[in-house]
């Protein structure tokens, strides 16, 4: 079990607040953090952050981006000494958005095989996957080979709907990537705010979207400031459920963002 609203911390290291971000997180109650080998300086952070604290009682989320066994098996111990702990909650296979790709990792000798082995040996918990191809994430969802699945949704992208009651019918968890449609929109959205906007589309509400579906298990907004993770815990908080008309004049508006 997790909170509803983790951290994603990819962008994270690429802030002078890197560090208070992290913290703020721990401190707000924050109980998942997602991260990757491949996110530059992340679990770095993370791991110095952890052992400043003494350790965690959150749940840490890693990725893989190798499609083989060995290299899948290398990872997860690299991940290990660099968040400095001693198992890993959740380790997923990255990106898998291609049927080469799915293929690769489901092969004999694939990326799943070697986590299965670094499951079995105690080093991580459960197995997890990441896609961005909504045809594959159907498969990947009724394989039966994973415990967790990442999707993007938002009011931006909310054709993954059907997957994720999918994956909450077959007891697989979601964990939510972009709930509020990314860096770059959110930035855009920021500075519409400060200019007067006062519409429907703000980070606050896109997060409120998210939580709103019921088979949502955790979403992770990227973070590089305090600010902004105490603003996703207080919204979070404070949610209250969002009504089917509230939902469609958002994705209307969404589907616009880019107009003018």
């Amino acid at each position: 079990m997790v909170t509803e609203v983790g951290l994603g911390a990819m962008d994270t290291p690429h802030s002078a607040e890197a560090a208070a971000t992290v913290e703020a997180a721990l401190d707000a109650g924050i109980t998942f953090i997602d991260t990757a080998r491949e996110y530059e300086g992340s679990e770095f952070l993370l791991g110095q952050v952890i052992r400043e604290r003494g350790g965690t009682d959150a749940v840490l989320a890693s990725k893989t981006f190798r499609h083989t066994a060995d290299g899948a098996q290398r990872d997860v111990d690299r991940s290990l000494s660099m968040l400095g702990v001693e198992r890993i909650a959740l380790y997923q296979l990255h990106d898998i958005s291609t049927p080469e790709a799915w293929a690769e990792v489901m092969a004999p000798d694939g990326a799943l095989e070697g986590l299965q082995v670094a499951q079995y040996r105690g080093l991580i918990g459960h197995i997890g996957v990441s896609t961005h191809h909504t045809g594959l994430a159907r498969e990947i969802i009724q394989s039966g080979a994973f415990d967790t699945v990442m999707l993007e949704y938002s009011a931006f992208f909310p054709g993954t709907a059907p997957l994720i009651d999918l994956a909450a019918s077959l007891d697989v968890g979601v964990i939510v990537m972009r709930p509020v449609g990314g860096s770059g929109r959110t930035s855009i959205m920021r500075g519409r705010i400060a200019e007067g906007y006062d519409g429907l589309l703000t980070p606050a509400n896109l997060l409120r979207y998210v939580l709103a579906h019921p088979g949502v298990s955790v979403a992770i907004p990227g973070a590089r400031y305090p600010s902004r993770v105490r603003e996703n815990v207080a919204t979070a908080l404070a949610a209250e459920p969002m009504d089917e008309a509230t939902r469609r004049s958002m994705e209307a508006e969404a589907a616009r963002f880019y107009e003018g």
